[in-house]
């Protein structure tokens, strides 16, 4: 059975014990798989995605699957005033080859992220179906992106996220030019820092951002601090462009979902 796609009012959701719920708001994180899934089915809606990263639930497609909801346990997540920068990359950064900007190509960065190649995947868990969710998402103000630019003016890297009510979700990044990924991270970063943010949400390690100063936190701790912080109504970006069309697809297949670029050195 295939999952609803985005702005359809039929959506039909099951818990994971296979009981039938009546849509986001009736998920309980608590009760999960041992791998961090909530749900299955529903739907890719603006609202869906807006109440579910604000309850600290994400989607993934897996290949062959309904569309599975998760919350991990543990999860990962990123102090800011514990980054640490390694000097490798802050040499590259001294070297100011790239311009960054927030939310001036999203649909370019998503369309980059889902077509990229990984060094242990086949293809991508960015589905079209995703890619058009997340685009809608960003129309309304709730996804984001960061973007590096050449000298020449080509986008040479970049990331994408969810503002889950005052924190960062990290969803995917990119690169094709060494060290553009990693250094839009260290841009995003010093916005948050200026809106008040002071940490992220990674959702699953990575090798890099564990180097970086990235820890795992029980679910219950990440719950509770995700509930804490949303009510200090942090605006962490500016009304977003408006987005035009869509770049092509690509089948997809069951994917590793982390927020991070494994292209080395990116």
């Amino acid at each position: 059975m295939r999952w609803q796609l985005p702005g359809l009012k039929t959506a039909i959701w099951f818990d994971i014990r296979g009981r039938r719920i009546s849509g986001i708001d009736a998920v309980r994180p608590i009760l999960s798989s041992p791998d961090g899934v909530v749900a299955l089915l529903g739907d890719l809606s603006v609202e869906t995605l807006t109440r579910s990263y604000r309850r600290g639930i994400f989607p993934w497609p897996h290949d062959g699957y309904p569309l599975c909801w998760f919350c991990p346990d543990p999860r990962a997540i990123l102090d800011l005033d514990a980054v640490h920068v390694p000097k490798s990359l802050a040499k590259e950064r001294r070297k100011n080859r790239f311009t960054f900007t927030v939310d001036q190509a999203f649909a370019d960065v998503i369309a980059a992220c889902r077509l990229s190649k990984r060094a242990d995947q086949e293809s991508t868990w960015i589905t079209k179906e995703m890619q058009a969710a997340y685009t809608a998402l960003h129309d309304a103000g709730i996804a984001h992106s960061v973007e590096a630019w050449n000298e020449f003016g080509e986008l040479a890297g970049g990331l994408y996220g969810v503002d889950s009510g005052g924190v960062f979700t990290g969803e995917s990044m990119f690169h094709r030019e060494d060290y553009a990924s990693k250094l839009c991270l260290l841009h995003l970063f010093d916005h948050l820092r200026e809106r008040g943010a002071d940490w992220i949400d990674i959702q699953m390690m990575t090798p890099h951002f564990q180097q970086i100063g990235a820890t795992e936190i029980p679910r219950a701790v990440f719950l509770e601090r995700l509930a804490a912080t949303q009510p200090k109504n942090l605006r962490l970006f500016d009304p977003v462009p408006p987005t035009f069309g869509i770049p092509g697809g690509v089948s997809h297949s069951h994917q590793s979902r982390v927020f991070c670029d494994e292209q080395k050195p990116g």
